[in-house]
């Protein structure tokens, strides 16, 4: 069976899809930006939470700060991205859920009023909308280079607060030279998938 999406599209969303590791100094501008969130915020969530919140850090300061938070191996890759990206979930996000969730309001506090629980489907649904953060950069013909190498900690600290749980750090532009580590394996469909 084929897919619907033709191969050139399939290529660039997935096969050729690889963690960049350095950037040319081409902006990313704020319209592509913009062009990414207003693709990938279609992909679906567990009742439609949308939990996940962007911080994009463009200043020389900020950058500064954040590049001292990132384990070693991703400091200099990360100070020179054209654009770096905090994604977090918001623990917070069932006060949106009377707009995003019409037809159940009650769910804000029906299903979401306990902190630890909000804390737990965030972190799910934020992270399910990071991967279509991810390959929405890949759409705008950009790379991505996502990172968890971090001290999670520092960074809520010194970018978020307290509702805000950080999930990874995304460098954000186009390839430069020697980008792309060696492709390593993947496993095959019959070690992943069961049928019982």
């Amino acid at each position: 069976m084929s897919l619907v999406l033709d191969a050139a599209a399939q290529d660039l969303l997935f096969r050729e899809a690889r963690t960049a590791n350095t950037f040319t100094d081409e902006p990313v501008t704020d319209e592509q930006v913009r062009a990414i969130y207003d693709l990938v915020k279609y992909g679906p969530t567990s009742m439609n939470q949308s939990p996940l919140r962007v911080t994009l850090v463009r200043s020389p300061e900020a950058r500064e700060r954040l590049v001292q938070h990132l384990a070693e191996g991703n400091r200099s890759k990360t100070a020179a991205a054209p654009l770096v990206a905090i994604l977090s979930a918001d623990n917070e996000f069932h006060e949106e859920l009377p707009h995003l969730f019409p037809h159940f309001p009650q769910a804000k506090d029906a299903v979401f009023g306990e902190r630890p629980v909000r804390e737990g489907s965030a972190a799910l649904n934020a992270a399910l909308q990071a991967a279509y953060f991810i390959i929405g950069v890949r759409a705008a013909g950009l790379a991505a280079g996502p990172m968890t190498g971090l001290d999670f900690e520092g960074v809520r600290k010194e970018f978020l607060d307290d509702n805000h749980t950080p999930l990874m750090v995304v460098n954000i532009g186009r390839p430069g030279p020697d980008a792309w580590f060696p492709r390593s394996p993947r496993l095959e469909f019959e070690q992943v998938v069961t049928t019982v």
